[in-house]
């Protein structure tokens, strides 16, 4: 299926956009050097691009949002060298910009590198005494040290390291200088903490740097409004410009089906029985991308894949974030020169990351939402014009409905909204403690400041003042504790850490993205492979054997937090397995999924994946019903397991996993019953040895809005789910330190600080912000209550289809096994799902 994208026609006055047609550059000095030089590529500059250099020319700030590989990235770095050309018309070329002047702001490491090569390449053309240079989480300490004593003309950097330059004493000096921040991808940092972060660091440079213009970039994105204001809070409308691209995206999807949907897996499995469909594209291209969406689904299918083709041996890598630097770097090197027919990855590769020989890209399994899988699209006819090529492999039946719905979602130009953070207190206790690190903070200065970003724009002096006094005594549960005392009141009232080691570890804690912590894995005869999280060795024994790095590998010892291995002639063994919530199904593809089913209900089949899986839908429709998008389908049948009640909301699992506490809870208040939970993207199951009064609850108001968040806190282990939620706000506030390299703490030892921490601020301290903050989230990121409370409107508008069926449907068979896959330990679950299937087509 092809698909032109074209950027919506309705937008706000401020949002400015701009047809394909060439528009000429003023004929003066600086610009004619860019149009010979766009001449000299046999390029042409588009509108977008042009007009964000006349909104730069006159000191602007603003957010680009244009297509994959469109050229955003020469879109703000041409004005900011056309800008030094012009102010130094003589001497351009040869003189050296003293100290740091462009700040580029990356989310992940494999794009601050592509960035870099770009900038450089035109730097170069233009004969610019320009130094670049980027520094992340792999970065040389030598390099790192040359970049703090000579800072360069442009720094490519990460938001953790960005706070780590503004703990450094001589941060201000730094950046007096600057002139533009970018920063890319800005939706992918815009609705998580280390947005926030990015936040904090632009009201730094700011305050350094009043004048500093300030520029994101953004390919796909839905709320572009709420994101400027992200980005340029407190500037003034005619200082700051949206720049929305016109420019239409050629897009090819093809769903790869199987070759009999009727024995296709219902649910269970990760698509590896359709590798012999996708050799013929993998032959067929140049370079292909294959994107899962976790490491160890990566692992699983880069050793499928060269079993089932030998003949990539040579030419097939993996890439995922666990791998050691230097073979990460090596894979994206390949990439550039075209020497590998094959990359199995993972997020790693799908933000921004320029590789002109990738021709095709394939998706394994749903991305569960519209902008990811446009993102990852775009890897491939990564430049202006060029069609981008995507192959979506479905894992199960199921999920082929998925693949049209992700279609006509793109075609109606569905695109999720990023929601940013509001008021993270944890992040603010990490920012504080950076501004105290460094210089120190005059606490009527840092509050200003910190109210000029969007995420604490609201936050209250009251707040603001408990912040101070748990910085400098811990709170009054904490005070009695040194450790806890971490900043300290000059006779000048500036707030400073003194005291080098709170200095030093706070230092090495900086950032928002907490995980399980990392042990090293290393060869017997030397070589370092890549890190693995405790969690998933502390299962092993030694000579137990992993797949880890694409290689079996024998689990020698762990010894000093590092785990020695060496190579394993089997050819099974346990995939090493990394923490990481599962993607959340978007509100736009819950949308869109729902509506394909009612359609096939209709008997509307308007595509090849809609027609494959009719027989599917067919039997459904013949075991219960198929829901219309007003209607709410609701199943329950008696098995040897029990009774099973079913809801399919189609909401995705986070919300499926809130509701069926609640349903649950409420439920138990008609009669006394106990239930298991299962939840999947499309629905939930609550079984229960006793039959439930399930037409009793919903006369009586079972999907009611009235005292939801009551209702919702009776029917969850409030207090456990806490104790676990705060591991991370514990983290990133520095109440828990996770350790020295080499010196990890580990994982349980982390986990009982901090659960223990939560219980004494329970118990003595429960005016704690940070307590309060911790069940906001959970409210508000895992149980989704906000999204909750619509899905019980819509349903409340909503006809019930209640079906009492003789026997589990093609529906709720997904839900079961999920909750299977966590009780089989002596039966392999596929076996299980084979055997389970076969039973349920042949009753």
């Amino acid at each position: 299926m092809s698909i032109v994208i074209s950027k919506a026609m309705k937008h706000p006055l401020n949002v400015i956009i701009y047809d394909c047609c060439y528009v000429r550059m003023k004929n003066n000095p600086s610009q004619q050097i860019i149009r010979q030089w766009f001449k000299k590529n046999n390029w042409n500059p588009f509108p977008f691009q042009e007009q964000l250099w006349n909104a730069f020319r006159n000191g602007k700030s603003g957010l680009l949002n244009a297509p994959t590989g469109s050229g955003k990235t020469y879109a703000v770095w041409i004005p900011i060298l056309e800008q030094w050309i012009r102010e130094h018309p003589n001497n351009w070329q040869t003189e050296e910009p003293q100290g740091m002047q462009v700040l580029w702001l990356t989310p992940i490491r494999a794009l601050a590198k592509d960035t870099e090569q770009a900038l450089v390449k035109l730097c170069t053309d233009l004969g610019m005494n320009w130094e670049i240079a980027r520094r992340t989480g792999d970065t040389s300490s030598s390099i790192k040290q040359k970049i703090d004593r000579k800072p360069p003309a442009c720094l490519i950097t990460t938001p953790e390291s960005l706070h780590i330059l503004i703990s450094r004493n001589n941060h201000e000096k730094q950046f007096r200088n600057l002139k533009a921040v970018i920063v890319d991808e800005w939706h992918e940092l815009l609705s998580s903490k280390r947005g926030v972060l990015a936040e904090l660091g632009l009201a730094r440079l700011r305050a350094v740097s009043p004048h500093v213009q300030v520029w994101g970039i953004s390919a796909t994105i839905g709320n572009m409004e709420q994101s400027l204001e992200v980005l340029t809070p407190g500037v003034h409308e005619s200082k700051r410009e949206m720049i929305v691209s016109k420019m239409d995206k050629k897009l090819e999807i093809k769903t790869v089906l199987p070759d009999k949907v009727e024995t296709f897996s219902w649910a269970g499995h990760i698509g590896i029985r359709l590798i012999k469909n996708i050799l013929p594209i993998i032959d067929k291209s140049k370079t292909t991308l294959l994107f899962t969406n976790t490491r160890a689904q990566a692992e699983i299918w880069y050793q499928q894949l060269l079993t089932a083709e030998p003949d990539l041996a040579g030419q097939i890598a993996l890439h995922h974030g666990s791998l050691e630097p230097q073979l990460r770097t090596w894979v994206e090197d390949a990439i550039h020169a075209g020497k590998l027919k094959l990359v199995v990855s993972t997020s790693s590769l799908d933000l921004g990351v320029d590789f002109s020989p990738v021709e095709t890209v394939i998706q394994v399994g749903s991305p569960k939402g519209v902008a990811r899988f446009l993102q990852r699209a775009g890897r491939s006819g990564h430049q202006p014009g060029a069609t981008s090529r995507i192959y979506f492999i479905p894992t199960h039946a199921m999920e082929i409905i998925e693949s049209a719905a992700l279609q006509s979602a793109i075609q109606r130009g569905f695109m999720e909204e990023r929601i940013p953070y509001e008021k993270p207190l944890d992040v603010l206790v990490q920012y504080l403690c950076t501004l105290a690190v460094g210089n120190g903070f005059f606490p009527e200065d840092a509050y200003s400041e910190v109210k000029t970003t969007y995420a604490f724009r609201n936050l209250s002096k009251t707040e603001w003042d408990w912040m101070l006094q748990f910085l400098t005594n811990g709170g009054s549960a904490l005070k009695k504790y040194d450790d806890y005392n971490r900043v300290t009141i000059d006779e000048n009232n500036c707030y400073v850490m003194r005291d080098r080691k709170k200095s030093m570890r706070h230092r090495m804690s900086i950032g928002t993205i907490t995980a399980d912590p990392h042990l090293k894995v290393k060869f017997l005869s030397g070589g370092f492979i890549g890190t693995v999280e405790e969690s998933f060795i502390s299962k092993l024994s030694p000579g137990d054997t992993l797949l880890f790095a694409g290689r079996y590998l024998e689990f020698v010892r762990l010894k000093e937090l590092t785990v020695y291995v060496r190579k394993s002639k089997k050819t099974k063994g346990a995939v090493s397995r990394w923490m990481g919530g599962r993607m959340q199904l978007s509100t736009q593809l819950s949308e869109m999924i729902r509506l394909k089913i009612e359609e096939a209900n209709q008997g509307i089949l308007d595509s090849v994946e809609m027609k494959a899986v009719k027989p599917l839908l067919d039997f459904q429709q013949e075991r219960s019903a198929l829901p219309a998008h007003n209607q709410l389908l609701i199943e329950k049948f008696k098995s040897r397991e029990g009774w099973h009640v079913c809801f399919y909301p189609v909401e995705g699992r986070m919300v499926h996993e809130g509701m069926a506490a609640l349903m649950g809870y409420r439920i138990s208040k008609i009669k006394p019953i106990s239930f298991t939970f299962a939840m999947n993207d499309y629905g939930f199951e609550l079984l229960s040895s006793d039959e439930p009064p399930i037409e009793e609850a919903l006369e009586t108001g079972l999907f009611s809005t009235i005292d939801l968040a009551d209702d919702i806190g009776k029917s969850i282990n409030a207090a456990e789910m806490g104790r676990r939620h705060f591991r991370e706000i514990a983290r990133i506030s520095g109440l828990v330190f996770q350790g020295f390299p080499g010196n990890k703490i580990r994982a349980k030892h982390l986990q009982s600080s901090s659960a223990l921490l939560f219980d004494v601020f329970m118990k003595h301290d429960e005016g704690n912000l940070l307590l309060e903050q911790t069940m906001q989230e959970i409210m508000s990121f895992q149980l989704e209550i906000n999204r909750l409370r619509s899905v019980l409107e819509r349903v409340n508008q909503h006809e019930i289809m209640f079906k009492q069926p003789e026997r589990a449907t093609p529906f709720a068979f997904p839900i079961m096994v999920d909750r299977l896959r966590s009780k089989l330990t002596s039966e392999k679950l596929e076996d299980r799902i084979k055997r389970m299937t076969i039973q349920l087509q042949k009753n």
